[in-house]
Formats: C-alpha cells, sequence, structure tokens
C-alpha cells in the first residue's frame, strides 16, 4: 500500500506545474491526498514575490506542527521560493521540518527523502546552478490526475530572470534564465494531449525570452509555432512577457495561428516614467502605449490583462495619477494589482521615500474601482455574441452549469442540455456579464 503525500501551493502558475512535478516523481512510492491529517508526507509550496504569500506560507507551515506531534513519522517540507530565500534558517525557525529544498532542489525530491531516512536530520537544497536545465519529467500513466480528465495544463519552458527589476525578488529565488530543450517541451506536450489535454499554458518569467540565450533554440515565436503543429492541441496560452521583448514576430503569430489565444499578459507596473526607471523596466509608458497599438492593430479582439504595483518609494501622486491614466488609455480586461513591499536581496529595499500602508491602501482602492468600471463596460461588450468555449468542466456557481473560457481568457458559465461536454470546444451565446464572468447558452458543439 502506497503512502500518501499532501502538497499545499501558494503563488504563480508556475509553482503549480512545479507542484504537478513532485506529485510525478513521489508517484513511486505516494499518492496524492487532499486531507493533510492522513498525510505521510506534507510539502508547503511556496511564494515569496510579495510579504503576504510568505506569511501564508509561514503560517500553513505551523498549522502542522500539531501533526508532527501526533504522527512523529510524518515528513514535513518546505519548497519553493521561500525555501530558496530562507534555507537553513527556516530549519531554525522551524525545527519541526524535515525537509527545505529550493526552486531546482525540489527536482531531486526523493533523493532527499533517501538521505533523510538515512541521515535522521533535516535535508537543506538550495543550490542554484547557472548550467542547470530541468530535466522531462512526464505522467506517462496519466496516474496521478486528482481529477478524472484534465482539459488544461501548465507547461514551464524556462525559468530564472536576467532583468533584474529593483522591486522584484525573483532572479534571486529562481536564478538566472535557463530556457528548456525544445524537444523536451515538445515531448511534455504531446504526452499531456494524449492524456486529454486541449490547452496548455506556456510559462516563464519572461517567456519572451525563450531561447536567446541557448545555441540552436528556436525563439519564442518559433516555438510557440512547433508547438501549434501537435494534433488534438487546439489552445495555447503563455504567460508572462517583458514589454520590452515584446517583438513584432510575437504579434504576428498571436493575429496570424488561430491556435493561439487572443490574449497576452503584459505587466505594465507602473504608469509613471520616473517609476518605470527606479524599477528598472527598461522601457517608458511612450514605447509601452506603441506596443498596445500594435497589437490592437494586429489583433483588433484581443484581451490585455496586466500587473500594477502602487506605492512603490517616491511614487508622488502625480505618478499614481499616471498609472490611473494608462488604465483609461489601455483598457485592460482584467489587471492584477498590489501593493509596493519590501523584498530581501532588492534594490529597492534600499530606496528612501517610502509611502505609508494607508495610503499604499487608499491609491489600491482607486485603481481597484477604476478598474471594476473598464471591466464591467467590456465584459458587458459580450453580451449578444457568441463565442468559442473550450469546456474545462461543471460550473462552480451551479453545477447544473458548465464553465469554460474563450480565447480572451474570460472564464463563461452556461446552461447546456448535456453535461458531458467536458474537454469539448463549444460556441456559446453570452446573456449576461458578471463582475469577473460571463453568463451564455450552449448553441453546439465545435469539437469533441
Amino acid at each position: 500500500m502506497k503512502k500518501r503525500v499532501y502538497i499545499k501551493t501558494f503563488g504563480c502558475q508556475m509553482n503549480e506545474n512545479d507542484t504537478e512535478k513532485m506529485y510525478i516523481l513521489l508517484s513511486d512510492e505516494y499518492e496524492p491526498t487532499s486531507n493533510p491529517e492522513e498525510a505521510d508526507l506534507i510539502l508547503i509550496n511556496t511564494c515569496s514575490v510579495r510579504e503576504k504569500p510568505q506569511f501564508k506560507a509561514f503560517s500553513e507551515v505551523g498549522r502542522y506542527k500539531y501533526l508532527k506531534k501526533k504522527k512523529p513519522d510524518l515528513i514535513i517540507g518546505v519548497t519553493g521560493c521561500v525555501a530558496q530565500q530562507e534555507g537553513e534558517k527556516l530549519i531554525q525557525r522551524l525545527p519541526y521540518i524535515d525537509l527545505v529544498l529550493g526552486t531546482q532542489g525540489f527536482y531531486f525530491i526523493k533523493e532527499a527523502l533517501e538521505t533523510l531516512k538515512k541521515n535522521k536530520k533535516p535535508v537543506v537544497f538550495t543550490e542554484l546552478k547557472p548550467d542547470f536545465k530541468p530535466p522531462l519529467i512526464l505522467d506517462k500513466e496519466n496516474k496521478l490526475s486528482l481529477e478524472n480528465k484534465k482539459v488544461t495544463a501548465y507547461v514551464t519552458i524556462m525559468q530564472g530572470c536576467d532583468n533584474f527589476c529593483s522591486y522584484c525578488i525573483v532572479p534571486y529565488v529562481r536564478g538566472r534564465e535557463i530556457s528548456r530543450n525544445p524537444e523536451d517541451i515538445l515531448k511534455e506536450v504531446k504526452e499531456l494531449v494524449k492524456n486529454g489535454v486541449r490547452e496548455v499554458t506556456l510559462l516563464g518569467q519572461n517567456v519572451n525570452s525563450y531561447g536567446i540565450k541557448e545555441k540552436n533554440y528556436p525563439d519564442f515565436p518559433e516555438l510557440l509555432n512547433m508547438i501549434s503543429q501537435i494534433e488534438n492541441l487546439w489552445r495555447i496560452r503563455f504567460t508572462t512577457s517583458h514589454p520590452k521583448d515584446l517583438s513584432d514576430k510575437l504579434i504576428k503569430v498571436i493575429a496570424e495561428n488561430p491556435k493561439v489565444c487572443k490574449h497576452i499578459h503584459l505587466p505594465l507596473q507602473a504608469g509613471s516614467n520616473k517609476i518605470l526607471k527606479k524599477m528598472n523596466r527598461k522601457y517608458t509608458k511612450e514605447e509601452y502605449l506603441e506596443k498596445v497599438e500594435k497589437l490592437k492593430d494586429a489583433v483588433p479582439d484581443i484581451a490585455i490583462t496586466t500587473d500594477i504595483i502602487v506605492g512603490f518609494p517616491g511614487e508622488s501622486e502625480e505618478d499614481f495619477k499616471e498609472t490611473l491614466e494608462m488604465l483609461e488609455k489601455v483598457r485592460y480586461h482584467e489587471i492584477f494589482s498590489f501593493k509596493y513591499s519590501d523584498r530581501p536581496f532588492t534594490l529597492a529595499q534600499k530606496l528612501e521615500n517610502k509611502i505609508p500602508e494607508e495610503e499604499k491602501e487608499r491609491r489600491l482602492k482607486i485603481v481597484h474601482q477604476i478598474q471594476a468600471k473598464i471591466t464591467k463596460e467590456i465584459y458587458e461588450s459580450y453580451v449578444g455574441k457568441e463565442v468559442e468555449v473550450l469546456v474545462e468542466g461543471p460550473s462552480a456557481k451551479d453545477p447544473n452549469m458548465l464553465m469554460g473560457r474563450t480565447t480572451t481568457n474570460v472564464i463563461v458559465n452556461f446552461n447546456t442540455p448535456r453535461l458531458d461536454l467536458k474537454g469539448a470546444l463549444v460556441k456559446v451565446l453570452i446573456k449576461e456579464a458578471g463582475k469577473h464572468s460571463l453568463k451564455g447558452e450552449y448553441l453546439e458543439t465545435l469539437k469533441l
């Protein structure tokens, strides 16, 4: 009988993808459980890009201290960015944990467990090797799927970052940019499609710079076209795109390749050139707007989403107003907005003129109010239109409805006479617009 593993994941899609890889790596000895009480191994896969998810991760680890007292053989591990950031200090802070595996270290989880078993003392693996290549990890038997059929999946194509934005911890916890072998990426996508996946999201801290440092690798637009040749793969998404590296070649692929979704996440962060320079973003707001215009000219119905940071050190009221102006000019479908928080190792933590917490809160509320109005107007423009939806499963709002996404990454909940359409591409007539989703009526099945 297999042991059981419970993994709690914080943070970005890349962390979610890393969690899936850990499940696969452990699958010979462990089976997944959704209940930590019955687990033999508990892993907390952490994020440290902002202060809040880091605190949540520490709180989560603390919840399992009592379980360790009840079950002394229980193994507790911390993986991901907080593990990479803190290293040995985590053992001192949380003496009941057994494993600390960083962003490269988790790939060696089986070896770490063997070492733990042999030496009976905590194992820490936080080395970042500049020549490290993430291995190909396939779930060939599809035995780990926590549900019967997975329609969408993440595929990491590169990790690390060379940009060193002044507020960002990623280069310090994920390392420098490393692109995966394109053959491995294609093998992974083919295996996922064989197991029923119809949409993949390609992940990287900056997908636009895929293959630039490696000899004889395709660039990112070429990789998209290569992946699109895979039979029975219907949609390709990707995130994140750094604006400074968004090329005309990539815009052309988004416009002309029918499998590439008409959505791009293009982090702005701030609308003031002064703040963008302090952030070391390497573009101006004018250059950003020029790329947005190119995108909209090539793909008139494209959905653009973004990240916004409010309250960066030295951000004046005028700087903040420039960010609000950019929201109105670009008219994003959705935004992800955050209050600035100091992160270890970064240049921004040393900057003066920090913005008080209550002021950051005020600015964030204003951003939310303006964007809510824009999103409402955009979503209302879908009403009366017929859209293609990839069905992901039952609606969370109503089990008698189905849920999926448009090519523009908008969630659609819809009525249908049949509920066995998971994984199908269907046509839906949009009847209502909500705050963050649409409601519609099934018209016909396009692909099954």
